[in-house]
């Protein structure tokens, strides 16, 4: 008979820095997304001492083989190592980044994989690095991470009648339902936006200025929609920096 993985002890996984803040004198608690176990919080002890062979390398936004063992919520980090490889972000870059690091906080519960998910934002990390269409980046990942949580985007059809979606029709998309034609009178509930916005996003073709606008406006309904009562503060820093 195979015994299932122990869970209770991890050598080498592949993770991400979502979160960390101090705890107690001298440790860290640290918020991570691992490969193969989703969001996992862990207490590196000893880590903020000067000479600690964690401090300077638990960093957001950069990969790691993070080991550690315990079976409660909160295990116990032994060891960390840097993989190299990723540009550093600046800038406005580094704003995004700590959006999706909030987006993953909030709505991902912890101990669920999500390997998909997990390639997707090493992926946008490194398009965020290395290019300056970050709009067209977070909107990629926004996409992701929805079809992950349930959501996915129906783009591709009318959700009433089935008849494909026509670039020059308007609707409304109805969330939990998709897009529906839409009517002047007021009844329907959602976003509007044209029947090419929906193309594009199919495509995630992000280079007309209306397909950038309604799709944000579009992700941010269906976003704050799995958030509830929740609050992006890193979505307020966006806005005041630049219109995304």
């Amino acid at each position: 008979m195979v015994r299932p993985a122990d869970k209770s002890r991890q050598d080498g996984q592949p993770a991400f820095v979502l979160h960390s803040y101090p705890f107690r004198e001298t440790s860290l608690i640290i918020q991570t997304f691992t490969s193969d176990l989703g969001r996992v919080a862990l207490v590196a002890r000893g880590a903020r001492r000067p000479k600690s062979a964690l401090r300077g390398v638990l960093l957001a936004f950069q990969p790691l083989l993070l080991s550690w063992s315990g079976r409660t919520e909160l295990r116990t980090l032994h060891k960390a190592e840097w993989q190299g490889g990723h540009a550093p972000l600046k800038g406005l870059a580094v704003i995004c980044g700590f959006y999706l690091n909030e987006l993953l906080l909030k709505l991902l519960p912890r101990d669920d994989p999500h390997e998909r998910l997990f390639v997707v934002y090493r992926e946008t990390l490194e398009a965020l690095g290395s290019g300056t269409e970050h709009a067209a980046t977070l909107r990629r990942f926004e996409k992701s991470l929805l079809q992950e949580l349930g959501y996915g985007l129906m783009l591709d059809r009318d959700a009433e009648s089935g008849t494909p979606i026509a670039a020059e029709a308007r609707y409304t998309y109805v969330i939990d339902r998709g897009p529906v034609v839409h009517h002047d009178d007021g009844s329907q509930n959602g976003v509007e936006l044209s029947g090419q916005t929906l193309i594009d996003l199919q495509s995630d073709n992000y280079a007309n200025a209306v397909t950038q606008q309604q799709s944000k406006t579009l992700m941010r309904a269906l976003i704050n929609h799995c958030l509830g009562d929740q609050t992006l503060h890193t979505r307020q820093l966006l806005r005041d920096l630049q219109a995304l």
